[in-house]
């Protein structure tokens, strides 16, 4: 069974985990053992049954009820499996939320419903991280609509105020799903809610199943396959990313410029004719290359990505950046030469600015400059070639991402 990831996102206290306990009662995805752990918890604490106990973990979250680390859930529904990522909404644990959320191939954002929560700033950060991490399948759930009593003006009001700035950071307004729910009662997650005879449109089970069936790989894509290294024999091991490799095909080795013809595929111990994109590979080449292949790029020879060493990049800041930077790609770690701040993003509005001002938690367009060249392409092309990593004095300091 295909496995699609969801990234659940929202403002802390938005009911994400909430949602996802119930979801995994309501679709028989929990065992008993754990939904008695969750009643025991909520009892030793003196609360009605609380669903987010069966997803947080830590006696901490419990707690404070917030979600401190990236957690997974797993939810079969038809022909697919959702890997539900909760990541913390909290703004101090935005880097747990950029590590959960670069897995997503469709987000969830939970916006609160009611008075005085509803849209924040976090809830603008998060969509912003996403959008800018190449996901462009979104759900949003409108949560908590049993404290405003099912209203619909209430519903509307919520979907306005993001639609707009949903468009501004590349969303398709016309794809994105807003569904009225109850995480906590369990409205319109798995079966239509009599509470709002006033929505026509999906459960949200529904939603997810729809938006992540049309998520995949392009199978007719350039191929891309990213090297892990060279097995005894000469077999070089890694994921094809894109597109499809076949045997007596003449592809590049980047950044070496190595040309070579392939020999032999090999899939889970099986000699294949070709490989099409999401599979680990072990490959014969016709060439040694007497160079370190972690990281390294195979492609057609028609088709290649460029070797760069500058690059135009988009980049989130998550810590200061200061001397000393580096980057990390696709397990490899090279200096930067120099950055240029271009422009800034307000993340909360979406609007570019000429600022050349850099704030935590904030984004800037800027001129990368490395020490040495590596195969780069714009991150809606191909992810992999398209993101990094950004380190100052080997602190975590910005995720990357090349394009508009």
């Amino acid at each position: 069974m295909m496995v699609k990831t969801i990234a659940l996102l929202g403002h802390k206290d938005h009911g994400k985990s909430t949602l996802i306990g119930n979801m995994l009662m309501l679709t028989g995805s929990a065992t008993k053992v754990r939904i008695k752990e969750a009643e025991e918890y909520s009892k030793r604490l003196h609360k009605a049954f609380e669903p987010a106990f069966i997803l947080d973990s830590f006696a901490e979250e419990r707690l404070n009820e917030m979600t401190i680390d990236t957690t997974r859930a797993e939810i079969k529904h038809k022909d697919l499996a959702f890997a539900f990522i909760d990541v913390p909404g909290h703004e101090e644990l935005i880097k747990n939320m950029i590590s959960g959320a670069s897995y997503g191939d469709v987000a969830l954002l939970l916006v609160s419903a009611k008075k005085d929560e509803g849209i924040r700033d976090q809830t603008k950060r998060h969509l912003f991280i996403a959008r800018m991490l190449g996901i462009d399948k979104l759900i949003v759930a409108v949560n908590k609509m049993d404290t405003v009593g099912y209203k619909e003006t209430t519903f509307n009001d919520v979907k306005a105020g993001l639609l707009k700035y949903i468009e501004r950071i590349g969303f398709e307004k016309g794809k994105v799903h807003f569904i009225p729910v109850s995480a906590y009662k369990g409205d319109n997650l798995v079966k239509r809610s009599k509470n709002t005879k006033w929505y026509r449109g999906m459960t949200l089970i529904d939603a997810v199943y729809e938006n992540a069936k049309q998520e995949g790989r392009k199978q007719d894509g350039p191929l891309r396959i990213i090297t892990q290294g060279v097995l005894e024999g000469g077999h070089v091991v890694g994921r094809v990313v894109s597109g499809e490799i076949r045997v007596g095909e003449r592809v590049s080795v980047l950044p070496a410029g190595v040309e070579a013809t392939v020999k032999e595929i090999t899939v889970k111990g099986k000699r294949v004719k070709k490989a099409d994109a999401g599979l680990n590979v072990a490959i014969k080449i016709d060439k040694n290359i007497a160079t370190e292949l972690r990281g390294a790029v195979i492609s057609g020879n028609k088709n290649k990505p460029k070797l760069l060493s500058k690059i135009k990049a988009k980049i989130f800041v998550t810590g200061k950046i200061g001397n000393n930077l580096s980057v990390k790609v696709n397990g490899i770690e090279i200096k930067c030469k120099s950055l240029k701040v271009l422009g800034s993003i307000d993340v909360t509005t979406g609007e570019r600015s000429s600022k050349k001002r850099i704030e935590l938690l904030g984004a800037i367009e800027a001129e990368v400059v490395l020490e040495k060249k590596i195969p780069v392409e714009d991150y809606e092309t191909t992810r992999e070639l398209g993101r990094f990593v950004l380190y100052s004095s080997r602190e975590f300091a910005g995720i990357c991402t090349v394009g508009k």
